[in-house]
């Protein structure tokens, strides 16, 4: 029985000596109310967010639900929050202990609210819509991003005060420190000031087909700080530095107001001057006179002989699409190709291929002959001179005698 009782006395010290002076009772209590702050968590999300979207269902517009859809996260840790504190209430601990739970409770509280108006300031990007057309729509995701920076800035200084980290004096730091990081990283402020600069002169904007002289060619994603997300056609991503699209020369397709067609069309030179008048009236009268292509009082419209070429006459048809869509203009472009042949093969004429004529003259058998001095001539006895026809028929007829 005394080892027993021994043994008793040992389970009730370390039941009673715990950590940190919490008993062992108060952490089974603290972890057991934990438990129920998960649980009611769920329920939270239940009842209380459920009925919410209910109220934000019933209204006209979808801001409300985009709020709600953004802080739904940061609403569902407020239960934890709450259990967490209740379950260090319920510890019995020592008050230097406590004060620091205590802080860390008010880190969490100011963590939930920041995190919640960090995740508001997307769907809050709709009221900057009325912008978009002063701004353009890339310059309002930078000032949303901007924002979320400066909400994230003042989150962190707020919790790093709750523990007694002076701001002000780090700041100061991080100033001498970011004078030393700016001159190694040049190039890091380059790219964000043209970013800036692509921005404010609207050079092009998301979705649009840009060129960049040398760099790529394909279609704009998103525009950030350092980089622009250039995807090309074949589906390649590229990400651009903004440096370079500031300096090179950028061509943006999508902002073209109407779409060329420049075709040099060439004819035999069988063709007769009637035939070559016809063609180029037969082809102008199309394109004037069909809606897709864009009028004479808009762009320049040209159908006439160009030039003289190696194997053809060529006609050259200038002319513009009303439509940009590149699908479209293929479109548009393969019915004109197919009213250019029907035109040339109409008029009795048809389309040169590139050719070259070889033209073969005979030799005369009356031709003079050629004189050689002696000792050549008795070398060359029997032989008949090379590349002479005449001997080589003088030398076959000897020997045929």
């Amino acid at each position: 029985m005394v080892e027993l009782r021994e043994f008793w006395e040992i389970v009730q010290d370390v039941w009673n000596e715990g950590l940190f002076g919490a008993t062992v009772g108060q952490i089974l209590i603290a972890l057991g109310i934990l438990v129920l702050a998960i649980i009611v968590r769920r329920l939270f999300a239940r009842l209380v967010i459920s009925n919410l979207r209910v109220l934000t269902q019933r209204t006209r517009g979808q801001f409300d639900d985009l709020v709600l859809d953004a802080i739904d996260p940061p609403l569902r840790l407020v239960p934890v929050i709450l259990g967490i504190y209740l379950a260090f209430r319920s510890l019995d601990m020592d008050p230097d202990y406590w004060d620091t739970l205590v802080t860390l409770v008010r880190s969490l509280v100011a963590f939930t609210i920041f995190w919640a108006i960090f995740r508001a300031v997307t769907p809050l990007s709709q009221v900057f819509e009325r912008l978009n057309g002063m701004l353009g729509e890339a310059t309002v995701q930078w000032i949303v991003k901007a924002l979320k920076v400066i909400v994230a800035f003042i989150g962190g200084a707020v919790i790093l005060q709750m523990w007694g980290i002076e701001v002000g004096p780090l700041l100061a730091g991080l100033g001498l420190f970011g004078v030393a990081v700016a001159l190694g990283a040049q190039d890091l402020f380059k790219n964000l000031i043209a970013g800036v600069l692509i921005l404010v002169e609207k050079r092009f904007a998301p979705g649009e087909w840009v060129l960049v002289d040398g760099v790529v060619e394909g279609t704009v994603e998103s525009i950030g700080f350092r980089s622009t997300f250039i995807r090309r056609f074949d589906k390649a991503p590229v990400f651009v530095p903004n440096a370079k699209l500031s300096d090179n020369a950028v061509t943006n397709f999508s902002r073209m107001t109407h779409r060329r067609i420049y075709w040099k069309i060439g004819v035999e030179y069988g063709a007769t001057t009637e035939q070559l008048r016809e063609i180029c009236s037969a082809i102008e009268e199309y394109v004037v006179g069909n809606e897709e292509f864009a009028g004479r009082d808009e762009v320049s419209t040209f159908v006439h002989v160009d030039a003289f070429n190696a194997s053809s006459i060529d006609i050259m048809l200038y002319c513009f699409t009303k439509t940009t869509n590149w699908g479209d203009w293929l479109k548009i472009k393969e019915e004109l190709a197919y009213r250019i042949k029907e035109i040339v093969e109409g008029a009795g004429s048809a389309f040169a291929f590139p050719s070259q004529s070889v033209y073969l003259e005979k030799v005369p058998f009356d031709v003079p002959e050629t004189f050689m001095p002696p000792g050549e001539k008795a070398q060359g006895e029997g032989k008949g001179r090379e590349g002479d026809p005449n001997t080589d028929g003088e030398n076959a007829t000897r020997n045929a005698a």
